[in-house]
């Protein structure tokens, strides 16, 4: 049902391919910092009207994403090293691996921030988050096409 509901917001604006990577190229970095947003949403909205261009899109949301997490991760190497939250204890005990989840709502942009304050290697960081970025917008994408070519 949610599928449907985008696509049928997605139909209502005229915009080129172009334009709609540039917009999700946008939103993925602005959604993987701590500022709102909902990268999926504009992924979606990008297939429905530019079906063609998926493994571009995915490229673009995934770089885009990465590149938020990323400076999240230099973020957290600003600060001082004296707090200590749940996200550090996480990453304490779990590792670097934990960066694949970098995706997820809310406890993602900690992860990235805790990542750099702990000041994990930056290079394999930056591969971790991603993995997981890419992961994620593959099912989504995924889901997506299957949704369009079942339904619509």
């Amino acid at each position: 049902m949610a599928f449907y509901v985008f696509y049928k917001a997605a139909s209502v604006f005229d915009f080129s391919a172009e334009a709609g990577l540039w917009g999700l190229a946008i939103s993925a970095f602005v959604s993987a910092t701590i500022l709102p947003g909902s990268s999926e949403l504009v992924l979606i909205a990008v297939l429905a009207k530019h079906p063609d261009t998926i493994w571009l899109a995915i490229a673009v949301a995934t770089i885009g994403n990465t590149l938020g997490g990323v400076t999240s991760y230099w973020l957290g190497r600003l600060i001082p090293n004296k707090a200590n939250n749940r996200a550090l204890a996480w990453l304490r005990h779990y590792g670097e691996s934990l960066l694949l989840l970098s995706w997820v709502p809310l406890v993602g942009d900690a992860i990235c921030v805790a990542a750099g304050w702990l000041r994990l290697p930056p290079w394999r960081s930056a591969l971790l988050l991603a993995v997981g970025k890419l992961a994620r917008y593959l099912i989504v994408a995924g889901a997506w096409s299957w949704f369009a070519t079942t339904f619509l």
